[in-house]
């Protein structure tokens, strides 16, 4: 393992040696959400710990966590094992049959999820999970209305595309029938004039409460939000909004459906972020971090109020690989290693004394920086061309020359040894949770100096 922040760079020449493998990617792979003329992806080959590193050596701090899921970093040894041993006796096995793995993964996620929260149905990741959720609130409410919020994302399947509310659905448009979009609360950029954080959950509230009586609250089989929004900004509720919001559900007699797809497994400093404010939803739907995506798994938390009417009748759902066992074994091999390192409370600590501090003091010092927020290790920094009017860095949904500061912005994270996570004008900090101090200090240092790449862009 090289010292912290150490990289080994490639041999200088005109052209990079481009690899067998770089070729075959180039013609045959197409990469999600890109032009595929306009990226020139890094080929990795390996990765341990909170590090990864390319064919040519070189290495950076993964501060994206990929994709915001390998919350115990990369290789962590209890995982590679459960999966080995598991692939030595048992690889795959229809649903319809039980197995260890997967029966002791689901009550291991049922001990964990808040309220009667008790039954699991597994899918492949989130995107799966959010459909099967939507089709279990339908078919409980005999209702066909959904309501999402506008700075959501929930998946590129074809149903979990049409809840999504930031701009990747466009492109499946139209979507299927019965979506209705609300405004979450965001402080910062207020869709209700708020003063303050207080004033902001009140007219959300009341604008949601609003969006029910003009759309008939009883058309609504349910509300879908992620507890903390995630790719759309890391938006953390103020207190009491989703109180409220639950509040209107048992009002009305609509399902709560609780997105902890990338907020949920410690990412918050909680099991799932919902429980930081108290709140049992009827459906959680999660992925990611279960088993931080050394295979593939999501799934559905029940509630067992409605997971019982599926004693008297068919479940409405299904997945050849659903439960798959050795996706099953590396999720219990990950909620065992979550209890045994205190990792769920570690994930809080970090946010509480290095990281909220770190990108507090950044604030100060940076121009460009209007705002930071989050929980645990899911943290945001929200960029801006001028404070006094909260301009962006880059207008919303910016792509090639008018993205071009935060591009910059992460080819200097990258120069520096750190692989950010960005979205918008935004840059999210998102390190697995047991990274070590040294190396996430190191990782908010490196951002630190990076800044200074766009503070040119900002007013003052």
């Amino acid at each position: 393992m090289n010292r912290i922040g150490e990289r080994i760079e490639p041999a200088p020449e005109a052209e990079p040696q481009r690899s067998a493998a770089w070729r075959d990617d180039r013609r045959h792979v197409l990469h999600s959400w890109s032009a595929q003329a306009q990226i020139d992806p890094a080929v990795i080959v390996g990765a341990q710990g909170a590090w990864f590193w390319d064919e040519h050596g070189t290495r950076w701090l993964d501060f994206s966590s990929q994709l915001v899921n390998v919350n115990l970093g990369h290789q962590h040894p209890a995982l590679v094992e459960a999966i080995r041993a598991q692939a030595g006796k048992l690889c795959t096995l229809a649903p319809y049959h039980a197995n260890e793995a997967t029966a002791q993964a689901a009550r291991m996620i049922a001990e964990v999820a808040p309220g009667d929260l008790d039954r699991v149905f597994f899918t492949n990741g989130g995107a799966e999970a959010v459909e099967n959720a939507v089709r279990i609130a339908r078919q409980h409410t005999g209702r066909h209305k959904l309501l999402a919020m506008y700075r959501s994302y929930h998946g590129a399947t074809a149903g979990a595309l049409a809840l999504t509310g930031d701009p990747r659905r466009w492109n499946g448009e139209p979507g299927s029938a019965g979506v209705v979009r609300f405004w979450g609360p965001y402080p910062y950029r207020s869709a209700f004039y708020a003063s303050d954080a207080a004033q902001e959950c009140e007219r959300a509230l009341a604008h949601l409460r609003q969006t029910l009586e003009l759309e008939g609250a009883h058309t609504v089989a349910a509300i879908l939000l992620e507890s903390v929004v995630g790719g759309n900004g890391i938006l953390v509720p103020p207190d009491g909004y989703l109180q409220g919001v639950r509040e209107l559900c048992d009002r009305h007699g609509i399902v709560l459906i609780a997105d902890e797809v990338m907020a949920g497994f410690g990412r918050c400093g909680e099991w799932f972020a919902i429980d930081r404010w108290g709140v049992v939803p009827d459906l959680i739907t999660f992925a990611k971090g279960v088993n931080c995506g050394y295979v593939p798994l999501g799934g559905v938390i029940v509630s067992e109020r409605i997971a019982e009417a599926y004693d008297r009748k068919p479940f409405p759902g299904g997945l050849t690989y659903s439960g798959h066992p050795l996706a099953c074994a590396a999720a219990v091999a990950c909620i065992e290693v979550y209890r045994s390192e205190g990792l769920i409370g570690r994930a809080r600590r970090i946010g509480e004394e290095i990281i909220g501090p770190a990108l507090a003091a950044m604030a100060q010092r940076h121009a460009s920086v209007g705002e930071v927020r989050g929980l645990g290790a899911f943290w945001a920094i929200e960029l801006v061309r001028d404070r006094a009017t909260r301009e962006p860095l880059v207008p919303f949904n910016a792509a090639g020359a008018a993205n071009a500061p935060m591009a910059e912005l992460v080819a200097a994270c990258k120069r520096g040894g750190v692989w950010p996570f960005a979205a918008g004008n935004r840059l999210h900090v998102v390190p697995p949770l047991n990274i070590g101090e040294d190396e996430l200090r190191h990782g908010l240092a490196t951002i630190d100096e990076a800044l200074a790449v766009v503070d040119r862009y900002a007013a003052g």
